[in-house]
């Protein structure tokens, strides 16, 4: 694993722990916020093991989908969860009238943590 990997994915356990303490305290909206760069970061440490970078979310989201997902590496459900979290996370941020449950928050903070030991897992044997 290389050193940036491993950056990444303590900042991915971070923002997965700053995400169950926020939906424990009813910011739904927040919590997914945190779960989503989880899930980002982890996205970001995959790319990174076959030597891609790239400076934006969508470029991060697309490749990740490509060289991952379509590939059949990791299930095509991982680049779902990505997705559907960043687009509740722009609602969440960006859209004055946007309303996340604590349902769906708690959902996405089970598929970072899925995806976070999907992560370890692969990541630990590169």
């Amino acid at each position: 694993m290389t050193e940036r990997q491993v950056h990444l994915l303590r900042k991915a356990r971070r923002k997965l722990a700053a995400s169950k303490v926020l939906v424990a305290q009813g910011f739904a909206e927040d919590a997914v916020s945190c779960a989503y760069y989880a899930m980002f970061y982890l996205a970001e440490a995959f790319l990174e093991g076959e030597g891609l970078s790239f400076s934006s979310h969508a470029a991060v989201t697309g490749e990740f989908g490509r060289v991952f997902a379509k590939s059949g590496r990791v299930s095509v459900e991982f680049h779902r969860y990505l997705l559907e979290a960043s687009e509740e996370r722009l609602g969440g941020d960006y859209e004055d009238v946007y309303t996340l449950s604590l349902e769906q928050a708690n959902k996405h903070v089970e598929r970072a943590e899925m995806f976070l030991r999907l992560a370890e897992e692969r990541l630990k044997a590169t």
